[in-house]
């Protein structure tokens, strides 16, 4: 057996921030060869994490990657909120971003997690569960999107909960970015009006005629009068019919957007998700 000594397991553990004991056991059992100690590591901290699989990510964040025609936004959930402002946690996020919009793409989770990390030069998976060996807590690969076109982002500074990826021809940088602000805050669920739920405008039709029946109107212009108060509606869920929040004026989105000469073409916005 080697002689494992203070200063190797002190230097081991520098390499991998593990705590002391499981650096000298990892070593003693791998004969004082460090690679074959972090794969030793690596195994048991695999057979504990499946363990606590079913422990609930309510927490996270979005990694962002923004290129010049290529962006991606990927959610990475955890246990605690800490967790969300640690560095390495950070990194994690930013590069299954960068990884999906630079690399050859993914359609899951885990085809992501398969391929190598842009700051590590290991599979994801592994950069990942290397980091759970760390901080002990349970990461989960939530939603992945990727947009090949130039785009905008945005997440809420010191909090985590939001995350704007806008693709659009035109515009500045802080424009785009401007307008991913928007989103986060008014939260619309449709770029144009002819992209919301078709059933969803019928029954807000319906409930507006029956409204203006009600109060006497002649039908012959009860339809008009629903086209108009239906712009309210509109308002309300469809990003270029919103006022813009940077507005002073009430300009709408749409308006702000053909002004500067950008086309905004599609958009996502999360939520964080409390989900497993």
């Amino acid at each position: 057996m080697a002689d494992i000594t203070a200063s190797a397991v002190k230097a081991f553990r520098e390499r991998t921030g593990l705590p002391l004991m499981d650096c000298k056991k990892a070593l003693t059992e791998a004969g004082g060869d460090e690679d074959a100690a972090i794969e030793i590591l690596r195994k048991k901290g695999k057979a504990l994490s499946d363990t606590r699989g079913d422990r609930e990510t309510s927490f996270g964040r979005f990694g962002i990657y923004l290129g010049d025609n290529v962006a991606a936004l990927v959610e990475l959930k955890c246990e605690s909120a800490p967790v969300t402002q640690n560095e390495e946690f950070r990194q994690l996020a930013n590069d299954l971003a960068q990884q999906l919009a630079t690399g050859p793409g993914a359609a899951t989770a885990e085809e992501l997690l398969a391929q190598n990390s842009p700051s590590k030069g290991i599979p994801l998976s592994e950069q990942k569960d290397d980091l759970f060996n760390r901080i002990r807590e349970v990461f989960n690969v939530g939603r992945i999107v990727r947009f090949e076109g130039r785009s905008g982002a945005y997440e809420h500074p010191g909090s985590v909960v939001h995350g704007v990826l806008l693709e659009a021809d035109g515009g500045t940088p802080e424009q785009l970015r401007d307008i991913c602000m928007h989103i986060a805050a008014m939260s619309p669920s449709a770029l144009k009006v002819d992209e919301l739920d078709a059933d969803e405008v019928a029954k807000e039709r319906n409930i507006l005629r029956e409204a203006a029946l009600k109060e006497g109107k002649p039908e012959s212009i009860v339809d008009k009068m629903v086209d108009g108060r239906m712009g309210n509606f509109y308002a309300e869920r469809v990003l270029q019919e919103q006022p813009f929040v940077k507005a002073e004026n009430n300009e709408t989105v749409g308006a702000f957007a053909a002004a500067n000469g950008i086309t905004l073409k599609k958009f996502v916005h999360w939520e964080l998700s409390s989900t497993n």
